[in-house]
């Protein structure tokens, strides 16, 4: 399976100099191939090619492959743009913000990230070293360093494509590596995860992992970056740059814990886990102004994402079951009522009268249906009377 591992450049002051003007000149490329797509409606890879590839060498100063790379690079922007059109997340046919985005050329930041292959891009691990193509000519030498894991995984694993990124003043790159996955086993039962926004997580085994402190520093964040620019002063802008992505990192910290502890308990019992399918949760769900906010940096794709990846590595089967009415059902009758649940915590059966946690009960029925979802996937196939005897 591939994973992506960061680890960080150490550029001397002229090596900064010229990855920073490398980047730039792939992206004012890929600024210019992107108006051109636009302008001739051309908007596959191979195709813009025969439109630009010239043009931009000629014009930027970029190598063959770095010309390859800014145009596919266009090309999967224009990709992703229409999935999202089509998927609704720029508003409905013609609403002011669809209509807009529909009749711009995409845009790419200076410093937005340019794809390195290995024609490009050289790894020295002994020396903890890399050499890097860049429009000024191949630097030789460019330290970099890591976590313990980090280094470990890029000198012992095959790389593949990396990304060189700026970000924050510093350089980094993301290299996609391979890496071997344990053999999934026959799951003796199911864990059942119930992903939310109180609690970030409850398990059908009882464990709570409580988003309170989660939410509560999201809370002060948002109330820190709102007096901030408020003032509007030039320390208030240098503390507001320093602090950006802070909470996207703190949260991705605590979803990469919450999953780790998941798929090691249901490696440990010899079980599968199984998640609720929440895609398109955010475009179903309408909710009042003050929600909003609540429910769109809540990042359980992320953490669904954590778990997916880290299930497969240890080789712990992962389902995603039907997610309605989980939080209605009782899990030992299965009398279903919108009156079993009377608040955020609390369920009770109107029917067996049994009283749970409500996240509990719903994490119960996703394990169950888990169980369900595997048998219907893995069970053998039977053939049919007709078919056994020829008909």
């Amino acid at each position: 399976m591939k994973l992506v591992v960061q680890v960080k450049l150490l550029p001397t002051t002229e090596q900064a100099t010229a990855l920073e003007a490398t980047l730039r000149a792939c992206n004012a490329a890929a600024c210019d191939v992107a108006q051109l797509a636009r302008d001739v409606g051309c908007y596959r890879n191979y195709d813009l090619r025969r439109h630009v590839y010239q043009g931009i060498k000629t014009d930027y100063g970029l190598g063959a492959q770095a010309a390859q790379h800014v145009i596919k690079k266009v090309a999967d922007a224009y990709a992703t743009l229409t999935a999202n059109l089509k998927a609704g997340r720029y508003g409905k046919p013609g609403s002011k913000r669809r209509s807009r985005v529909e009749a711009n050329p995409v845009r790419f930041r200076w410093d937005a990230a340019q794809p390195y292959d290995a024609r490009m891009l050289s790894w020295q691990q002994d020396a903890r070293t890399v050499s890097i193509w860049t429009t000024a000519g191949r630097l030789k030498s460019v330290a970099y360093t890591g976590s313990p894991a980090q280094l470990k995984a890029v000198a012992t694993s095959a790389i593949g494509e990396s990304d060189l990124v700026h970000r924050d003043g510093m350089w980094f790159l993301y290299a996609s590596i391979e890496v071997a996955e344990a053999p999934p086993y026959e799951p003796d039962g199911f864990l059942g995860v119930d992903l939310g926004i109180a609690n970030i997580a409850y398990d059908s085994d009882g464990n709570r992992y409580a988003g309170t402190r989660l939410n509560g520093y999201r809370r002060r964040q948002l109330r820190l970056r709102a007096r901030l620019q408020q003032k509007g002063t030039k320390p208030a802008k240098r503390l507001l740059a320093r602090r950006t992505n802070k909470e996207a990192r703190h949260a991705a910290n605590v979803n990469h814990r919450i999953a780790k502890t998941i798929v090691t308990e249901a490696a440990r019992t010899g079980r599968g886990i199984a998640v609720e399918d929440l895609t398109g949760i955010r475009e179903r769900v309408r909710l009042r102004k003050p929600q909003r906010v609540t429910l769109h940096s809540w990042s359980f794709h992320q953490l669904g994402g954590f778990l997916a990846y880290k299930a497969r590595r240890a080789g712990v089967p992962l389902v995603q079951v039907d997610p309605r009415y989980t939080s209605q059902t009782c899990h030992g009758c299965k009398h279903r009522d919108k009156r079993n649940r009377p608040d955020q915590e609390t369920f009770t059966c109107r029917s067996c009268g049994v009283v749970a946690h409500a996240d509990r009960n719903a994490a119960l029925n996703i394990a169950e249906r888990g169980v369900e979802s595997w048998g219907a996937v893995n069970r053998p196939h039977v053939a049919s009377p007709c078919s056994q005897r020829g008909v």
